[in-house]
This record gives structure tokens, sequence and C-alpha cells, in this order.
């Protein structure tokens, strides 16, 4: 892997990241975090894909569940109650290295 940071003469920062891919992948929300966080270690077990993090709606549950995923291992906690504005869904960042098959590590998540 490869990463370029170069600083110009106004002070601007270049960074190279064209190796990684990364995408947003929501869902609805969840019955079982136990469930989503087998999934979610399957996927991020899963040949291109470096990490996978974001939050869960757990039904029934008035807060976030945050989710962490490096490799097959995943941490989940609760951070904050869902405020009124907000939208109650599941999104999960994944990064990958280019060209990752999105479509394949979404239907894994999807279950």
């Amino acid at each position: 892997m490869r990463t370029r940071v170069t600083i110009a003469a106004d002070d601007e920062l270049d960074h190279d990241h064209d190796e990684f891919d990364s995408f947003v992948v929501p869902l609805p929300e969840i019955d079982d975090p136990s469930t989503l966080s087998s999934l979610v270690s399957a996927t991020a077990g899963a040949s291109g894909v470096l990490r996978i993090k974001g939050f869960a709606a757990v039904r029934g549950k008035p807060m976030r569940l945050i989710v962490q995923a490096v490799g097959p291992r995943v941490t989940c906690h609760y951070d904050r109650a869902w405020s009124a504005a907000e939208t109650r869904e599941t999104r999960l960042v994944v990064i990958g290295l280019k060209g990752i098959d999105r479509a394949a590590v979404t239907r894994m998540l999807s279950g």
C-alpha cells in the first residue's frame, strides 16, 4: 500500500489514497445486535475488506449501536439516544482495497 503526503509551497496537503475504496451500506433497523455482529465479522474477513464502521438502529432500543470492525474482530457499544430529527436506520461504512466488489459486500451485510 502506498500513501503519499506532500506539503506544497502554499501549505496544501496532497493525500494519495487511490489504493482504497469506501462506500456506505444502508440497512433497515435490526432486531438482534449479535446477528449484525456476526454478519459484520464474516464480511470484514472477506477478501479486500479492511474495515467496517458505522451505527445501527436496534428495534426497541432508544440508543444508536456503534459498530467497529477490523478484520473479523468486531466491537459494538451504544453511544447516544437517537434525536427526534434523525431517521432510525443502519449505516455501515466499508473501507477496502481498490476494486472491492461492492455488490458482494452489500449482499453479505444484508444477510
